[in-house]
């Protein structure tokens, strides 16, 4: 199973996804009361609320008509965007993070949900330690 991010915007995350031999499109939709995961074009979760929605979503691709089988995959979105980047005053604000995992891989892991964004440094004293040793 592959996956990539097709579009990333303001209330829309686009994932294509290959499983063997089909595409997939999975779909995250924030709207003002309530946020959406589409697959294929249908309804497959909500999450109503002005605030506190839930941002981790189960989904399983590929059922057969009793609802057996199947490959299952997590999507969880950091929907809080940067207040920090130009784009966000601009009206062009994108969710933090975006992380899809199916039960042997991390298909995508993106921004705040990436582990690779736990080793940056937070600061110019944190980096200064970890790139010089130096500390005050």
């Amino acid at each position: 199973m592959q996956a990539s991010i097709v579009r990333l915007t303001h209330g829309n995350i686009d994932i294509k996804i290959n499983s063997g031999d089909k595409m997939h499109i999975l779909q995250w939709r924030r709207r003002f009361t309530h946020d959406e995961v589409l697959l294929d074009g249908k309804t497959h979760q909500t999450s109503y609320g002005l605030w506190g929605r839930e941002t981790i979503y189960g989904l399983v691709f590929g059922r057969d008509e009793n609802g057996e089988g199947g490959e299952r995959v997590m999507l969880v979105v950091d929907p809080s965007p940067d207040i920090s980047k130009a784009s966000y005053w601009e009206g062009r604000g994108q969710p933090n993070g975006v992380r899809l995992e199916c039960a042997d891989e991390t298909l995508i892991a993106y921004g705040t949900l990436d582990e690779r964004a736990y080793d940056k440094p937070a600061d110019f004293r944190e980096w200064a330690r970890k790139t010089f040793g130096m500390t005050w």
